[in-house]
């Protein structure tokens, strides 16, 4: 990149003449008296102005960007060209959520579902320089997007997942076998999986606590999130006529086998968001366990760019003179 910069920036402060030359020229130019006084003016009646008339104020105009140029020029302008070495320990994170049909409690606003996306989305928005990818499951799993650093596909993707669109339950084993698939032959410094999920186990042929030891074996650091608030949640249900009723369900979450999984894959950690502000904060906290660590290694060089300045400031000089004593002669 290039960047100006003045080394001494209190020349600048020489600008103000600018407008107190133009004002004196104005007051100067109204003073003034006719060099030839006649008693009537109808003999010149018709008589436009010619060019060198209204040309007249030219040199002193010259005259003022003379100054203001040699003002720049005194604050001595320089080009800082700089190139930046950065290298990045990165970090592969792929985030399981759950799209069961419990997922649509609204206990969140609007409900667990889109809270969740929404606070996804801000994580991913806030780690520009990592790999993430995207898993969902219900009663069976399956990867929505593959590690990428194309966030934008990410993001779109997280932005269309909705209930239903695979069969019912929660498979946490199989959600997480899935992940693990497609972290674990990374190259990355530190490897990741956020599970998101607000129901037991009751689905899937992949026990969980056995595909948490499995990622322990390939180093990948484990998450697990409950969402749900304490005690019961306002489900929507549809009647025949299409009309929506609530009712309240039991949340039930297997905090227990989630903590265990956490822990079998020695730094992970488990987590219970009761509302989106508990949720926000967990993603906040993961943020900050797991920073990326950047080397930034900066070259500059600095150039002084004043002798343009100081050739403008004689070109309108010697511009000035030429025509203050050729064509606009007085």
């Amino acid at each position: 990149m290039s960047s100006i910069t003045f080394a001494h920036p209190w020349w600048l402060l020489g600008l103000v003449l600018v407008p107190l030359m133009a004002a004196w020229y104005l007051w100067r130019y109204r003073k003034q008296e006719a060099a030839l006084q006649h008693s009537d003016i109808a003999l010149f009646d018709g008589v436009k102005p010619s060019l060198r008339v209204r040309l007249r104020w030219l040199p002193y105009a010259l005259r003022v960007a003379a100054v203001a140029a040699m003002v720049v020029a005194l604050a001595r302008p320089q080009s800082q060209l700089s190139r930046q070495e950065m290298t990045v320990e990165g970090i592969d994170i792929v985030l399981a959520m759950d799209i069961s049909g419990s997922m649509l409690a609204e206990d969140f606003k609007p409900n667990r579902l889109e809270a969740a996306k929404k606070v996804a989305a801000d994580f991913i928005d806030g780690r520009k320089n990592d790999r993430m990818g995207l898993v969902v499951f219900a009663g069976e799993a399956f990867t929505q997007v593959p590690l990428t650093i194309d966030h934008q596909v990410l993001l779109k993707q997280l932005g269309s997942l909705k209930s239903g669109i695979i069969r019912d339950g929660t498979a946490l084993g199989d959600g997480l076998a899935t992940a693990i698939n497609r972290i674990k032959d990374s190259e990355a410094e530190s490897k990741v999986i956020i599970l998101l999920t607000d129901g037991v186990n009751n689905q899937g042929s992949v026990d969980p606590l056995s595909a948490a030891e499995i990622a322990a074996l390939y180093n990948i650091r484990l998450y697990t999130i409950g969402i749900g608030s304490l005690g019961k949640a306002p489900f929507p249900f549809r009647d025949p006529f299409g009309r929506v009723h609530y009712q309240n369900i039991d949340v039930e979450i297997d905090e227990p086998l989630m903590q265990q999984m956490s822990a079998a894959t020695g730094d992970g950690r488990y987590f219970r968001a009761t509302n989106k502000k508990a949720l926000e904060e967990i993603f906040s906290q993961i943020d900050e366990m797991e920073t990326s660590r950047i080397d930034v290694t900066q070259y500059a060089q600095t150039r002084d760019e004043h002798h343009p300045w100081l050739w403008l400031a004689l070109a309108a000089l010697l511009l000035e003179a030429l025509l203050r004593h050729v064509w606009l002669k007085k």
